[in-house]
């Protein structure tokens, strides 16, 4: 997408953080902006900040969580605005600690539910969208660097977030061809809430057991580490300059590519492992190699 004047973002967990900060900048490129968010009290007061900065921007209760919720959230934004250019399936919570045996079935399916599921139902239920109007549109899925690497501790998140972006990569091959882009914003430290997401937590989730404890492993310093992270409006201003270019991956701190490539050269031992593999130089039949994807980036 080139031109955004006029045209409209849908962006979950839109009334704070990194969504805010894309509703601001999407804002003042032009564009109308729907801030779905589970907090109606935050949503209401960011769009009158919004509105404050002259920004067009409407007030959406979606709980990400639920499909129908997404659905109906979708179909309000249309009566308002008739139709949607950008989405960006963007609200995610933290989640509780990976350590094995701290987190509960209700908070892996929280997390499960929110970061993974929450962007399944955006692209699903806004592509049709998309496509009616035949004018093109962009999605952003918000996933973390966390999708890049694996750092221990916070398993639940990671691994929802390592999902994010292989959607993502493969979603972008499947519309590219009717003039929809995808690209998945990957970022690292942002000043943004997303320790205090458990105030948000369905009451569906809690189950015997659950508590904040698995966010101890962060501690004070992981909090202050938040704190001094990016400002939402720079990552908000950067997805518009990479949606606007196409981009597949939008990458906020680049210093930590030499963890990400950390990560690329263990598999790439592994592979380079299994040529010297002596069950695998006696295997008598081995399967064609299938034809290769076209690459993400493409």
């Amino acid at each position: 997408m080139k031109d955004f004047r006029g045209r409209t973002a849908f962006i979950t967990g839109g009334a704070s953080g990194i969504g805010l900060g894309m509703a601001r900048a999407f804002g003042r490129a032009g564009m109308n902006v729907v801030l779905a968010d589970i907090e109606e009290k935050a949503a209401k007061a960011a769009a009158e900040q919004l509105a404050s900065q002259q920004i067009k921007a409407t007030p959406i209760i979606c709980d990400v969580a639920q499909r129908t919720s997404v659905r109906e959230a979708a179909l309000e934004a249309i009566a308002v605005y008739g139709k949607i250019h950008v989405v960006c399936n963007n609200a995610g919570v933290g989640g509780p600690s990976g350590i094995l045996g701290v987190a509960k079935p209700g908070e892996w399916d929280w997390v499960i539910d929110v970061n993974l599921k929450g962007v399944v139902y955006g692209v699903e239920t806004f592509v049709p969208l998309l496509k009616s109007h035949g004018e093109g549109g962009h999605i952003v899925n918000t996933a973390s660097l966390a999708g890049l690497m694996s750092g221990t501790g916070l398993e639940p998140y990671n691994a929802t977030k390592h999902a994010v972006v292989t959607m993502s990569e493969t979603w972008r091959q499947q519309l590219a061809p009717g003039g929809i882009g995808v690209s998945v914003l990957c970022p690292g430290i942002v000043r943004t809430n997303i320790l205090e997401g458990r105030r948000n937590r369905q009451a569906r989730y809690t189950t015997e057991g659950t508590s904040d404890a698995g966010l101890s492993i962060l501690g004070e310093q992981g909090r202050n580490f938040i704190q001094q992270g990016l400002d939402p409006d720079i990552v908000g201003e950067m997805v518009v300059e990479f949606v606007r270019d196409d981009q597949p991956y939008i990458i906020t701190d680049p210093r930590w590519l030499p963890f990400v490539e950390r990560r690329f050269a263990a598999i790439r031992a592994g592979f380079e492992a299994a040529t010297k593999s002596q069950a695998l130089k006696a295997a008598k039949h081995l399967p064609s190699m299938p034809p290769l994807p076209e690459s993400s980036s493409s």
